[in-house]
């Protein structure tokens, strides 16, 4: 008998700010030093949500949002600044 997988997808099981803000933690916490969890992470929530309407009230165009946060790209601090604060998320350094 073959066992089938799915691939999982965090996007599909983000329910509410609280699960965005957590998972977003989460992936800071185990970044390697060089932002592309971080990255991947804001792309998730991202899509869990409405792209054209994040882009919108980022200031960004929906193609811009996402090449900026798909694998290869390669946000600048201030791009990040501007999503976090769309998705309704604070940037905290402690």
């Amino acid at each position: 008998m073959t066992e089938r997988f799915s691939k999982w997808d965090a996007a599909e099981h983000m329910r509410t700010l609280e699960d965005a803000r957590l998972y977003v933690q989460a992936c800071a916490d185990e970044d390697p030093g060089d932002g592309s969890l971080i990255r991947a992470a804001l792309n998730d929530v991202a899509r869990s949500g409405n792209m054209a309407g994040l882009a919108r009230e980022a200031g960004m165009s929906r193609e811009g949002l996402y090449k900026a946060l798909s694998a290869s790209g390669n946000p600048t601090f201030a791009t990040v600044v501007r999503i976090t604060r769309a998705l309704g998320l604070r940037l905290h350094i402690a």
